[in-house]
């Protein structure tokens, strides 16, 4: 192990024997774990683009995201949707055939070229482009969802190894917008500018609830990035904003911050992934505000942490050197009820190879860890 290595490794345990000592959290035992290093990126043969011909924005979307990230014009798959918020499991499964019949192996991810559908069934449209349609990834009431295989792992090509192709949307409030967010994800590459990751824990007992592990992660993790643990409803006013996770219905001031190039940022509520019409924020007001990626779901999930974005995994892996569809889908335990949007090439810290931590605690939350209460209505 190098230096530079060695000496992260040391501080890293020293902040943790100190938080062990002060706190009650039964899985520093697991800490001094093993670690690994992680490193992977997307290529453009890799990604497919899925047009709905009945959109002329997903064709002005289409044809402006193969050009900026110089997608195969074979990997271009037109498909006939109906342009509105939710479509029938059986147009969905009738539309899925056709596009993994034209599909060849090597792509091993999904790039949505619209805005509406994001819902198909029960499903997310995002989870069921990557899974395939299954009742198992659904719930009707405060119950659990399938476990993703692809949570918190290490793998680079999840078709080839696990059959599966993680989809994002690239979706927005206009065509302007999305070409934005575009841009944004393609500027950030290598980038790997000065930044800080907020952490709020808000006055929203329901929607507060991954504060709890917000210790941990800056235990872990500050060593990589700033990180800022805020016991506040809003954030405003800051110019370095690579990671901004709350738990609101609404969030107040965000477009008075400015989100670096590859910035994630959501909040943890029922219907932030019901992307137009909903009574909730809509996750693209993130988008509109300069992040270039966020997630939310589209069906009611109570308060289960395992069905939003777990920061800690996505910090890590994005700072370790992942693409954003990697480092955020690796970070949802039960995902089959969020659509995830964004420009799932970017890749601020391309060619970091840091430390990986041991897995245990940033992944703590087991679904045998969690027991919801409560929905998180309006």
């Amino acid at each position: 192990m190098s230096d530079f290595f060695g000496m992260r490794l040391n501080s890293f345990i020293g902040r943790m024997s100190a938080l062990c000592m002060s706190s009650s959290f039964i899985f520093c035992g697991l800490l001094l774990l093993p670690v690994t290093t992680v490193q992977a990126k997307v290529s453009a043969a890799q990604v497919a683009i899925i047009v709905n011909q009945n959109d002329d924005a997903s064709r002005e979307i289409a044809h402006y995201y193969r050009d900026k990230r110089g997608i195969p014009t074979a990997n271009i798959i037109e498909v006939s949707l109906p342009v509105r918020n939710v479509i029938s499991e059986k147009t969905f499964r009738s539309v899925f055939e056709q596009v993994e019949k034209q599909i060849s192996n090597e792509v091993q991810y999904y790039a949505l070229a619209w805005s509406r559908p994001f819902r198909a069934g029960c499903m997310s449209i995002t989870s069921a482009f990557t899974f395939g349609y299954s009742e198992l990834y659904c719930a009707q009431g405060c119950k659990p969802t399938r476990h993703s295989v692809y949570y918190n792992d290490d793998t680079a090509t999840p078709y080839s190894e696990y059959g599966i192709r993680p989809s994002m949307m690239l979706a927005g409030s206009s065509v302007a917008q999305v070409k934005a967010m575009i841009d944004r994800g393609v500027a950030s590459d290598a980038s790997m500018s000065k930044a800080t990751a907020y952490l709020m824990s808000t006055s929203d007992r329901n929607r507060n609830v991954r504060s709890r592990r917000y210790p941990v992660i800056e235990a872990m993790l500050s060593d990589r990035i700033d990180i800022e643990i805020m016991h506040a409803d809003s954030l405003r006013d800051k110019h370095d904003v690579m990671f901004y996770f709350t738990g609101l219905k609404q969030v107040e001031g965000i477009d008075s911050n400015t989100f670096l190039p590859g910035a994630v940022a959501d909040h943890l509520t029922s219907a932030g992934g019901r992307l137009f019409g909903g009574r909730q924020m809509s996750i693209l007001e993130w988008l509109d505000a300069g992040a270039t990626a966020s997630y939310g779901t589209v069906v009611e999930p109570c308060a289960f942490t395992q069905k939003f974005p777990n920061p800690g995994i996505v910090i890590e892996r994005y700072t370790g050197g992942e693409s954003l569809i990697e480092a955020y889908w690796k970070s949802v335990a039960w995902p089959g009820q969020g659509v995830f949007v964004g420009e799932l090439m970017a890749t601020p810290y391309a060619g970091n190879r840091l430390a990986k931590q041991a897995a245990e605690p940033l992944a703590a939350e087991s679904p045998a860890n969690e027991n919801p209460a409560t929905e998180n209505r309006d």
